[in-house]
């Protein structure tokens, strides 16, 4: 049998050739803190629960799901509050995965999508991947975005998909509602503010969700993976109006959303209270890390997020190997002079810190 050598060898599409896969680096180590995961596992109780309903699911799992996902939706609506209802919710497999429905419904060969740089590294892989074509933006120097030039650039690029990350994954930069509202006032094509960080924000922070009465063009994308610890159930999920939800229905795959995923879902978003106390010893975590990266000779950016964006690394490729030689894993964004950490449990922010200043400032 003769195999293919390459991708050269495929009639690949002219616009995909030359990219590649997103792809962080994984590796068998003890502290892994490079991917944003809730390093938190989900508690007994929980986990019982949920086993419980997945048992449930698993007696009728010869039939096809609810493919309107009705019960799932209804426990978003409630989780987010804001009045919201099941017909104003939209959810898939990771957030990741809502995105490219919205890019599929919206986006497109012949379009454009839109983000102010640095920012989720998806964003343009997902564009890309639907035929559409992906516009930087800019970003002060301390990645905050003020609303008079991010609605002069989207003005300026015209954009039909504009995605707003916040609090903004590299950078853990929150995004003032005064932003989102200039740039959906400047913008022709639908807003997507995406929240996937948002129970880490303080707890008064206010949430693009309310925003959306009387903006049929704004969307407002949420995940399971992080404050939940559901990074591997893949469950994300967005609010809009109905007309929105709608659009999305033409591009989805029949069924998408497994059984069993939704009930393991349902049963996480009914223990939300619990699911959710881990919350706080994260940002405890991520507070212990910039005070002792400030510490240490470090600029640690401010963050809303689980993780921290820190600066003021002399060579990021020698640190980060130096990081891994003592076994932990932490990321390279690409951003000269920078590395990403995520927030961890007490004992995994610990190795990392102590780590850190085995190795000094300079490395």
């Amino acid at each position: 049998m003769e195999h293919v050598t390459s991708l050269d060898e495929l009639p690949l599409r002219d616009d995909l050739r030359g990219l590649t896969p997103y792809g962080a680096p994984q590796a068998p180590l003890p502290v892994a803190l490079n991917v944003n995961e809730n390093t938190h596992p989900v508690p007994d109780e929980v986990a019982s629960d949920i086993l419980d309903d997945v048992a449930l699911a698993l007696r009728d799992v010869n039939r096809y799901p609810d493919r309107e996902f009705t019960a799932l939706r209804e426990g978003f609506a409630e989780y987010l509050g804001h009045g919201l209802t099941a017909e104003q919710i939209w959810a898939g497999n990771g957030s990741n995965e809502v995105l490219q429905h919205i890019m599929q419904a919206f986006a497109g060969p012949g379009r454009t999508a839109f983000g102010f740089a640095p920012t989720y590294s998806m964003y343009p892989l997902i564009t890309q991947g639907t035929g559409a074509r992906w516009v930087a933006g800019t970003r002060h120097d301390d990645f905050t975005i003020d609303p008079d030039d991010a609605a002069r650039q989207v003005a300026e690029a015209d954009p039909d998909v504009i995605l707003l990350c916040t609090p903004n994954n590299p950078t853990g930069t929150p995004l003032g509602l005064d932003v989102i509202e200039a740039v959906y006032e400047a913008a022709r094509g639908v807003v997507v503010v995406d929240e996937a960080y948002q129970e880490f924000a303080p707890h008064d922070a206010p949430s693009a969700l309310s925003l959306l009465h009387g903006r049929p063009r704004l969307a407002v994308s949420r995940t399971m993976s992080k404050a939940f610890a559901f990074a591997g159930a893949r469950v994300g999920y967005l609010a809009a109006d109905p007309a929105f939800i709608d659009a999305l229905r033409l591009v989805r795959l029949p069924y998408h959303l497994s059984a069993l995923t939704q009930a393991a879902a349902v049963a996480a978003l009914r223990n939300s209270a619990t699911m959710l106390r881990m919350v706080d010893e994260i940002v405890e975590q991520r507070e212990r890390i910039s005070a002792t990266l400030e510490a240490l000779g470090y600029r640690p950016h401010a963050s809303w997020s689980n993780f921290v964006l820190f600066g003021g690394v002399d060579d990021p490729q020698a640190l980060w190997r130096a990081l891994y030689d003592r076994g932990v894993l932490i990321r390279d964004v690409g951003i000269p002079h920078h590395l990403r950490v995520s927030a961890g449990t007490e004992a995994e922010t610990t190795a990392f810190l102590e780590a850190l200043a085995s190795i000094g400032p300079s490395a």
